[in-house]
């Protein structure tokens, strides 16, 4: 996301660069050489920095009852007005279509689905279909051996009904392990690549309970392998290793007071609980107890290049135990949800 004058400095700064051969030792042209270089990084910096938020506004609240612990939010891919949201574990294995102010607009059900700890949702388009991707990969206590998302077509807005679930089939289920054991994530988000097929996509978990917190991707859509010679059932998708691809260190911590106590406010303030990115691919938003964080991605820069810098800040979210987060379709809001019953739904507006 580079400004007009960030590129221009930098086309400057190149063009200097590229004629070093003639420039020996004349101090004039070296200082100006030096100039352009620390205008140009000031110049990402700034342009970098250059994002604004109002907000947090309560948009309304949850309206459906049963909604009790919203742990995840992804925005409609189909039609604009449409979120989905789902519950944390022990919960029913289903996914929530609500409106921006929280009525609740109709419920689906995957089939087969178990919600042993689902802990988020993200919604994509791939082949010019629209996809919802469950993450079922919740483990508070590390000891989980079948963590797995689950990928299902987003149905037909005309289909929901408050008055009436709708049950839909999984179009594929991927199950995650980790190389040196189990570990607690609860924020996903997705990358669907630009092949149709999928085949370059890539799902990312950003783990909750350790600093720095590790960045872990696996494929979105793993290629289906053969039974046995002699099998008589379908080819399925083993098991993914996810691979860690980096360390995410300006997440801010707790002070002093905060880490002593014992709430998710205070000393787990720190604790990645959701992550998204926009459906414009500029910015990736991770959710913690304490803050809202946001980074913007330039053209081009890959999402891991983006979660190393420092975040922009959001005014804070003041909520009891934030575990929701997600851009709005059109990627010029970002919705907050936490676990209770009615829960606030805040909205921060993009400048």
């Amino acid at each position: 996301m580079k400004t007009a004058t960030e590129s221009k400095v930098a086309q400057t700064f190149l063009s200097v660069l590229g004629r070093r051969e003639n420039l020996g030792t004349d101090k004039n042209v070296c200082a100006t050489l030096l100039c352009a270089a620390i205008i140009f990084l000031a110049a990402t910096a700034t342009a970098l920095a250059d994002v604004t938020a109002t907000g947090p506004v309560v948009a309304g609240r949850l309206e459906n009852p049963k909604i009790i612990e919203a742990s995840g939010l992804a925005p409609s891919r189909r039609a604009d007005g449409i979120l989905w949201v789902h519950n944390d574990s022990g919960n029913d294995p289903a996914i929530h279509a609500i409106s921006p102010t929280g009525k609740h607009l109709g419920t689906v059900w995957p089939a087969g689905a178990d919600n042993i700890d689902w802990e988020d949702i993200e919604s994509f388009v791939l082949g010019g279909r629209a996809y919802i991707l469950i993450a079922d990969v919740g483990d508070n206590n590390a000891k989980r051996k079948d963590c797995s998302f689950y990928v299902i077509e987003e149905p037909d807005p005309a289909q929901l009904s408050p008055d009436k679930d709708t049950i839909v089939p999984v179009a594929w289920q991927v199950h995650v392990a980790y190389p040196d054991g189990p570990h607690d994530c609860e924020a996903v988000a997705v990358d669907p690549g630009a092949a149709p097929d999928g085949s370059e996509g890539k799902v990312y978990l950003l783990l909750k309970r350790e600093f720095p917190n590790r960045l872990f991707t696996v494929p979105l859509k793993p290629a289906a392998v053969a039974p046995a010679v002699g099998a008589n059932s379908a080819p399925v998708i083993p098991t993914q290793i996810a691979w860690q691809i980096g360390k995410l260190t300006e997440i801010p911590r707790p002070n002093a007071v905060q880490s002593l106590l014992p709430i998710p406010t205070g000393r787990y303030r720190g604790m990645p609980t959701g992550m998204s990115f926009s459906p414009d691919g500029r910015f990736a938003v991770v959710l913690t107890y304490g803050d809202v964080l946001l980074y913007p991605r330039r053209e081009g820069e890959s999402w891991l290049s983006a979660l190393l810098r420092a975040p922009v800040v959001l005014p804070p979210h003041r909520l009891g135990q934030a575990e929701a987060v997600c851009f709005s379709r059109d990627g010029k809001s970002i919705f907050v949800t936490e676990e209770a019953v009615h829960a606030p739904l805040l909205r921060y507006d993009l400048k």
